[in-house]
């Protein structure tokens, strides 16, 4: 991979499409006309997590309802809300006790939000057999340094809140119109994005282009932002998840097995590409702008 700016013969034109802040680990996606870039990828992006009584981290994958949950950051608040439920009200900055938690294989430390909170989604979210309660929302601890995997970072040191594993993740209209095709073909419904969880979406691009694209160059001069496509995002059974009604199918899952199992992951079903942050730090993307990179070869 190198560095350098897109060379003519080699330059993929592509925009932005849409932009996703996901506030709370798991929970609904919010859509946004910009985004500030840290470097833990978006500003407040995965900055909370329910976790359950030992401090173990939840998803969609043991609490569909999770999907129900939609955060909305307001003057300084996030708000959380949730069918049949009063939204809950809670500063930005505002914390209790530290604790630790588990998010995969990292034990690292959070801010438990107090008891308000952990009342409100455990009503919310508690269900007969599930994961054992009392669950807790927690805020992640700016101080700690929590790094993707630098085998595929190539030994850049990319910072992450509770992300899966890395700072951002991209996926392209082309794809999910590719995935659509398939699905309306086989007398399935058509999916939204959503279902993926992206922060970026790519427009002008063909289908799964996302895959071979080497690094992406956001606008120029001091305002530059240059991100680079690290791993293929390799998927569990949450994009199966309607995010509207919280219901499960197989659907979706079995439709990516048909064509998109991925041997840079040992044949694991891939949908979408995490990025990490090279320059750009404190810049704003922007629903729009032009895109350009290059494709990687061989």
């Amino acid at each position: 991979m190198t560095d350098s700016a897109p060379s003519n013969e080699l330059e993929a034109q592509a925009r932005i499409d849409r932009l996703f802040i996901y506030p709370v680990k798991s929970c609904a996606g919010v859509e946004v006309s910009e985004a500030l870039v840290t470097e833990t990828g978006f500003d407040l992006d995965r900055t909370w997590m329910v976790v359950d009584a030992e401090g173990e981290f939840l998803t969609q994958r043991e609490l569909p309802r999770m999907a129900l949950i939609r955060p909305q950051i307001r003057h300084g608040d996030v708000v959380l809300r949730a069918p049949g439920m009063l939204a809950l009200h809670l500063q930005l900055d505002t914390v209790e006790k530290a604790m630790q938690v588990r998010v995969w294989d990292d034990v690292v430390p959070a801010w438990d939000m107090g008891d308000l909170a952990s009342q409100w989604v455990s009503d919310f979210l508690r269900t007969p057999g599930g994961p054992r309660g009392p669950y807790r929302l927690v805020r992640f601890d700016p101080e700690h340094r929590r790094l993707s995997s630098l085998q595929w970072t190539g030994g850049v040191e990319a910072m992450n809140q509770f992300s899966d594993g890395y700072p951002l993740l991209l996926a392209s209209s082309a794809s999910l119109a590719g995935l659509n095709r398939r699905l309306l073909a086989a007398g399935q419904p058509a999916v939204t994005i959503e279902r993926f969880r992206p922060n970026i979406v790519l427009g002008g691009v063909d289908e799964h282009d996302e895959d071979r694209l080497e690094l992406l160059h956001i606008g120029s001069g001091e305002s530059a932002v240059r991100l680079r496509p690290v791993k293929p995002c390799a998927r569990c059974p949450i994009p199966n998840i309607d995010p509207a009604t919280a219901v499960s199918s197989p659907a979706v899952g079995d439709m990516l097995q048909s064509y998109r199992r991925d041997e840079r992951v040992k044949g694991a079903i891939t949908f979408g590409m995490n990025l990490i942050v090279v320059d750009g730090l404190d810049q704003t993307l922007r629903v729009g702008q032009a895109v350009q990179g290059n494709f990687r070869f061989g």
